[in-house]
């Protein structure tokens, strides 16, 4: 289970996003996360996702603490848990084509790139080989989330948050990554945060909903 519990957390002190904030993913569990633009969505999802560290409050990673963030936390807790960002261009280094983008993650962590199970997740996602050869400029924001989403599951994490995962994306396009997210979490039993401001997407992907406040 990933928990986040009393999580108050912020960029400048004295003025909280999140104030007092609980929540856990069970494994083999969607949950969905809505609230109003800027009540902390994006800052919760980087806080369960160890890349900001909480004011106060406590994560866990299946019954584990979090030992730090990025990379001052161990390794096996930062792989447990994948992530997608919702503007694609921001998250994906230009130089790199998108095949190297999307096992960036084995190399980082100094796994051998295993060439079946690439080929397999990307042509899960959708992905032609054709594609994986072109870099970011040359390919459009669903074909580069596309690669992200694969990124994220390279290291066949045991949580995977998608932050608005689809806000820049066509509705057959989301679709097709919802599926795509939908199908592991059946197949593996990870656990899922989708934070939308999509209540329709939410009511449809997510086993349940949860919503939090803006801080006043």
């Amino acid at each position: 289970m990933l928990t986040g519990t009393g999580i108050d957390a912020g960029y400048l002190r004295g003025h909280p996003v999140l104030s007092a904030v609980d929540i856990e993913i069970t494994p083999g569990e969607v949950v969905g996360l809505a609230g109003p633009s800027g009540c902390g969505k994006s800052t919760l999802a980087r806080v369960l996702a160890l890349l900001l560290a909480p004011w106060s409050g406590r994560v866990d990673i299946d019954g584990v603490p979090a030992a730090g963030v990025r990379y001052r936390a161990p390794r096996q807790q930062r792989t447990a848990i994948g992530v997608v960002f919702q503007q694609p261009r921001l998250s994906v280094d230009p130089r790199l084509t998108l095949r190297h983008a999307i096992v960036e993650p084995l190399r980082a962590c100094q796994r051998p790139v295993d060439e079946d199970q690439t080929a397999e997740l990307t042509d899960r996602v959708g992905l032609t080989t054709e594609l994986l050869g072109r870099r970011p400029h040359e390919v459009s924001d669903g074909q580069l989330q596309r690669a992200c989403l694969a990124r994220a599951l390279i290291l066949q994490p045991r949580y995977l948050i998608c932050d608005e995962m689809t806000a820049m994306l066509d509705a057959s396009t989301t679709a097709a990554l919802v599926d795509v997210v939908s199908t592991h979490t059946a197949q593996t039993g990870a656990g899922v945060l989708a934070i939308s401001h999509d209540e329709a997407l939410l009511a449809v992907w997510a086993h349940r909903v949860q919503r939090i406040s803006e801080v006043t």
